[in-house]
């Protein structure tokens, strides 16, 4: 039976999510997350693809992520086979590593992206995996809270939605995410 074709628009955010086969870990150590970010740093310049959020979970990822140029499914093949050969290297293992093909939704508007940010940073607290998200050190969060520029990520896209300068639009976006009453149920992305 043949795979669904993928749509790509060009100029639109999509969230993304990917799983480890049969729910497993994906990333077992910090140099697992570590590599990981450094491959999407790598298929990046590749592929010059933009991405606004992250979030590496132990067993699967988030990412929301544009490619003007390159198809999604380029992107993503890059990425999830780097990935797969060092992990199976470093393992000493065979076969998938990844639970299916990812996961990935088109988001329409600004709303969506924020909306869908702040679920992806989100991610460790509803786990309960930390109390604060930016404690959380496999997520762009921290970057959204901090005055650097990250050279993976374009915050711009969802902090150019809150007015004032840069550090009133990091601390409305602070108390976005953070507000209980605006959290985000978004349907199970693996099913």
């Amino acid at each position: 039976m043949p795979r669904k074709t993928r749509v790509w628009v060009p100029d639109y955010y999509y969230h993304i999510g990917c799983r480890g086969n049969r729910k497993e870990d994906l990333f077992k150590d910090d140099h697992d997350f570590q590599l990981f970010l450094q491959l999407l740093q790598k298929v990046k310049a590749k592929t010059s693809f933009e991405l606004a959020s992250y979030c590496l979970m132990s067993n699967h990822y988030h990412l929301l992520l544009r490619s003007k140029k390159h198809p999604i499914s380029k992107v993503m093949f890059l990425l999830n086979k780097q990935y797969a050969d060092y992990y199976n290297k470093k393992y000493e293992l065979t076969g998938h590593v990844f639970e299916k093909r990812y996961f990935d939704k088109l988001i329409g508007d600004r709303y969506g992206l924020l909306r869908i940010s702040q679920y992806i940073h989100l991610n460790p607290v509803e786990a309960g995996l930390v109390k604060v998200g930016q404690s959380y050190p496999w997520s762009s969060y921290r970057d959204y809270l901090n005055a650097a520029n990250s050279q993976l990520l374009n915050t711009k896209v969802i902090l150019d939605c809150f007015p004032g300068g840069a550090m009133e639009k990091r601390e409305g976006y602070k108390k976005f995410v953070e507000m209980e009453d605006q959290r985000l149920e978004v349907e199970s992305v693996y099913e």
